[in-house]
């Protein structure tokens, strides 16, 4: 749980300091309208990979996000769509990411942050090329058939005038906390918080110390909500561990045909699906199922990985809040615009599932 609390407090120190609206500014300045789509997923990645809580990076790259759409011309329907890929695909299973869907196989299969690094990365290259060229494309077909963006009354939009720091500096405690992490082998907790107090230290200017209270009520505040769910998740998990299929499931999920690592696969993200919770499925799952794979001699770094990928596909159903939660920031209903988010972080991190399995399987060379 307190990687819950220290992941809670680096959001709310770079979102007050104006630290993640700055490295969001950082990409927008960089790329401009023409790259719109590119800078707000690269935003929204840099900030995911280095520790900071989906639900902050939402709610922080969202106005720049409005303001790049309208002056773009890109329809809104795209716009969950484009913030989703960045943050909860590659962004949030890729090796090294102190987010929680890495961490949890570690305590079971005793591995490192960054296992499976080799395929990893590859499959993370994979997933961001391949949705950005068909985020691109869809949105460039939908803009030759006549779709405009559409403007919403009193929505927020970046403000130009907000005092921030560098946002070349603002990626500091961000790439901090990864390398104290994954370098200096730090427990995430403390990798996260170094990078907290880092941050807290270099942007003091934005954040006054009189705002601590403030700033560490807010984190609690966020902490208790994420654990308070995680917690509704592992009570429904419960449920559905005493339930007979699920016995069924990890008496016979090693029979299942061709590679062993296909049954990791298919019980962690039938289980993500079943609870709308990556964090909560692969918490529940790889428990049940690593030591049955680990016996058969699966070795653990192949299992943390594909799980950590696959815990990233079924969670993103309609059901999951952090799916609605986009959603009514970008003003959207899920008629409009869950079509994109699904084919972006349902349908690809299953290929990408697809794509590292077979990778385990015919390059057992690649380092782990």
């Amino acid at each position: 749980m307190s990687h819950f609390l220290v992941g809670a407090l680096f959001g709310q120190v770079m979102e007050r300091s104006g630290a993640a609206h700055a490295i969001a500014k950082l990409f927008v300045a960089r790329l401009g309208a023409r790259f719109a789509l590119l800078a707000i997923v690269l935003a929204c990645a840099a900030l995911v990979y280095g520790g900071i809580s989906c639900f902050v990076v939402g709610f922080a790259v969202i106005p720049f996000a409005v303001t790049l759409f309208e002056e773009a011309d890109i329809p809104r329907r795209f716009l969950a769509g484009a913030l989703t890929f960045g943050t909860v695909t590659f962004a949030m299973t890729g090796p090294g990411t102190p987010q929680v869907q890495n961490i949890i196989p570690t305590t079971t299969l005793g591995t490192k942050a960054s296992a499976g690094w080799g395929v990893g990365v590859i499959v993370m290259i994979f997933m961001f090329i391949v949705g950005m060229i068909w985020l691109q494309w869809t949105v460039n077909k939908a803009k030759a058939n006549g779709e405009h963006f559409q403007h919403r009354e009193g929505e927020a939009k970046a403000d130009p005038n907000r005092p921030t720091p560098s946002g070349l500096l603002a990626l500091i405690p961000l790439i901090v906390s990864v390398l104290a992490l994954n370098v200096l082998g730090l427990p995430v907790e403390l990798a996260v918080l170094t990078g907290v107090i880092l941050a807290y230290i270099m942007f003091l200017k934005y954040l006054p110390l009189k705002d601590a209270a403030n700033v560490f009520s807010a984190g609690f505040s966020s902490a208790l909500s994420a654990i308070a769910n995680t917690c509704i998740v592992v009570g429904f998990g419960s449920v559905v561990k005493g339930a007979p299929a699920f016995t069924w499931l990890t008496e016979n999920i090693d029979k299942i045909p061709g590679p062993a690592l296909v049954g990791v696969a298919l019980s962690v993200t039938l289980i993500c699906g079943i609870t709308g919770s990556a964090s909560g499925g692969i918490g529940m799952a790889i428990p049940a199922i690593a030591p049955i794979y680990v016996a058969q001699g699966v070795i653990p770094e192949a299992i943390h990985r594909v799980a950590s990928i696959a815990s990233g596909a079924l969670d993103s159903l309609p059901h999951n809040g952090y799916v609605v939660t986009t959603l009514n920031i970008c003003g959207l209903s899920h008629k409009e615009g869950y079509f994109p988010v699904f084919m972006l972080t349902v349908v690809l991190p299953s290929i990408g599932t697809a794509l590292a399995i077979l990778l385990f399987t015919i390059c057992p060379w690649l380092p782990v």
